[in-house]
């Protein structure tokens, strides 16, 4: 997996390097400090995943996601920072972040660039705490106005929760090309674009 990290701190960093390629599944092709620079260097490596930071000088992480996902709707973007402000969450969720976990689940993040390459939400446990709060629904989600069936809408909730494929096929003893039928066919019925859009459209809009 080929990633890039971007953080204002370069010692932060370097350090990432370090922890991440000594798993000898990670390259870091490329180290970035501002948003500019992000944006730059996704340009040049189209990595696998950006790893990025929020609070940044001149450019946030958020603005510059918000940039290369307008080039390159299919970029994987992954934050990590010291901040669980609300306010960045919702915006990180809503313009279609894989994932917000906080620097100090360090031990995790390997983990959880490993699951974003392989199409899955990742939010540290603060966050996903957070989630249904801030996102709450302020009326009943219309299920059958949308042509949404019962199997449909326990596969949307188990997508939201964060489960894989595989993982949904188990809990619900399902093939895992059938429960990837379900999820195109919700994606279609709801016009949204890939599964990280399912779960923040079931916390934004069904989840009460």
């Amino acid at each position: 997996m080929n990633i890039i990290v971007v953080d204002d701190d370069n010692l932060v960093s370097l350090s990432l390097k370090t922890i991440l390629e000594s798993t000898g599944k990670i390259t870091v092709t490329a180290i970035g400090n501002s948003g500019e620079e992000a944006i730059a260097l996704y340009r040049a490596y189209k990595p696998d995943v950006i790893l990025m930071d929020i609070r940044m000088e001149s450019m946030s992480g958020i603005a510059a996601g918000e940039h290369i996902l307008k080039e390159y709707p299919d970029a994987k973007i992954l934050y990590l920072t010291t901040f669980s402000d609300d306010e960045y969450i919702v915006k990180a969720l809503n313009m279609g972040a894989k994932g917000y976990i906080l620097k100090q689940d360090f031990e995790g993040i390997a983990s959880a660039l490993e699951s974003v390459l392989n199409g899955q939400s990742v939010f540290g446990e603060k966050i996903v705490t957070k989630l249904p709060e801030l996102m709450k629904s302020k009326e009943a989600f219309n299920f059958e106005k949308h042509g949404i069936s019962g199997k449909e809408r326990e596969i949307m909730e188990l997508v939201a929760k964060g489960l894989s494929n595989k993982e949904i096929a188990a809990e619900l003893f399902l093939g895992e090309g059938t429960v990837r039928n379900y999820i195109s066919t919700l994606l279609d019925k709801l016009h949204l674009r890939d599964r990280t859009q399912l779960a923040v459209y079931y916390y934004t809009e069904v989840k009460v």
